[in-house]
């Protein structure tokens, strides 16, 4: 999913610049410790190495569904769809990715397709859940409940409601980001992630 950063402190970013996708720590720590024994650590050469899908404008695709729903009201269902899309070829392309660093980080050393299974398992289930799934349901609930609320209450025209419901969701997104991270992390540290560590004790 992604977080809040630069949004308090006198220089307050630009909206754009407050959503991040990110990976989230957990998902480094398992592809680059998992069956070790020790704490994942990357040396200085890998910390500075730019991840295309946190670091750069890539990291905005992850938004797309959300986009989509806000302006479900404005645009043919198929754009929606598309928006969808896009988000789901993000998360793809991101777990792949974080499965090639995982290769790379263990080289040749046992179990390293199995390391390279849960960085690439757990990177596209906590990216489809927190990315795609829950805030785009989310998104989509909040501009239908808009909507309506905006019909029973108001006598604006139907395109004044609709662009009105559009801003809510949009505007909506930055405060869903963090609590839907933190739910995840909870469920698949609660579920998903037991199985790995499970399968790390028996090594």
């Amino acid at each position: 999913m992604a977080y809040l950063v630069g949004c308090c402190g006198k220089d307050r970013a630009p909206f754009t610049t407050l959503l991040v996708r990110r990976i989230p720590s957990r998902v480094v720590h398992l592809w680059t410790s998992y069956g070790d024994g020790v704490e994942g650590s990357m040396g200085p050469s890998e910390e500075k190495t730019v991840d295309i899908y946190r670091d750069t404008w890539v990291r905005f695709l992850g938004y797309a569904n959300e986009v989509g729903e806000a302006f479900r009201a404005l645009v043919p269902v198929s754009f929606v769809w598309g928006s969808y899309a896009v988000a789901t070829a993000y998360v793809t392309a991101d777990a792949v990715d974080k499965g090639k660093k995982a290769a790379v980080a263990h080289g040749d050393n046992p179990g390293k397709t199995t390391r390279v299974a849960v960085a690439v398992v757990d990177t596209f289930v906590w990216q489809a859940l927190a990315s795609v799934i829950i805030p785009g349901f989310t998104i989509n609930r909040v501009c239908a409940a808009s909507l309506y609320l905006l019909g029973k209450s108001t006598k604006w025209p139907l395109p004044v409601r609709k662009w009105t419901t559009t801003a809510i969701g949009l505007s909506t997104i930055p405060f869903i980001i963090t609590p839907i991270d933190r739910s995840v992390d909870f469920l698949l540290d609660s579920s998903l992630r037991k199985v790995y560590n499970d399968g790390k004790k028996h090594e």
